[in-house]
Parts: structure tokens; C-alpha cells; sequence
């Protein structure tokens, strides 16, 4: 699945070996609260990462799934082991395998799956 190593990727100390993943004229829409971020090319998402906070930020995918070139992924966000939101992703890949389109949508304020490390609800 290549949506588990696009998150592996960005969650490493070297986010721009992501860009491997990606074809030269990417799509990307990434939806946050009070913001979009979007991009027509490989060099914009290099852009997009860079100018990414660096903060220890991990993306745990809690469910997946694939029909044909199209991967689906939802899960939750946390930076320094605390939640910070859930996120749903797609991506449809080209017939070489690298994503071609790319739109992930991120809410602080919902998590359509509960998150077992989530401990405002103990």
C-alpha cells in the first residue's frame, strides 16, 4: 500500500524522500482547519514540505483500503505522543504505482473511528 509508506515517509526525520512516492505532475488538495493547501506538481509538494513544522508528528493509520488505483486511509495524528486530530486520506495511483492524485482532509474536531490511545475518554 503506498498511502503506508507516503505517512512512513513524512513522519521520518527526511519528509522530502516522500517525494519518490510521487509522479511529476501530482495533484494534491490538503484540507485544514481554515486552510487548503494545493499544489499541481512534485516541486510544489516539496514546497508544501518544507515549509511544514518539524515537530514529532506521527500519523497511525487505523483503517485501509484499496479498489483498484484508488487507496483510502483514515486515521489519527498525534505530535509528542498526544492526539492532535484524525484524518481521512485517498489517493489514486498511476499504472507505475506512484500517487498521481492526492486529497487528505484533517479535523481537530471529529474522529469517525475512536482511537484506542485516546485518553479523554478513560
Amino acid at each position: 500500500m503506498v498511502l503506508r509508506a507516503y505517512f512512513a515517509g513524512m513522519d521520518s526525520r527526511r519528509p522530502e524522500q516522500t517525494l519518490e512516492l510521487l509522479e511529476p505532475d501530482f495533484r494534491f488538495l490538503i484540507a485544514l482547519p481554515g486552510k487548503e493547501v494545493t499544489g499541481t506538481s512534485r516541486e510544489d509538494f516539496a514546497a508544501y514540505i518544507a515549509g511544514r513544522n518539524p515537530v514529532d508528528r506521527t500519523h497511525e493509520i487505523l483503517r485501509h483500503g484499496r479498489d483498484g488505483d484508488l487507496e483510502t486511509v483514515y486515521g489519527v495524528v498525534t505530535e509528542g505522543g498526544e492526539y492532535t486530530g484524525s484524518f481521512h486520506s485517498a489517493a489514486v495511483l498511476s499504472p507505475g504505482g506512484l500517487i498521481a492524485r492526492y486529497q487528505a482532509f484533517f479535523t481537530v474536531s471529529f474522529q469517525l473511528i475512536d482511537w484506542a490511545g485516546d485518553r479523554s475518554r478513560v
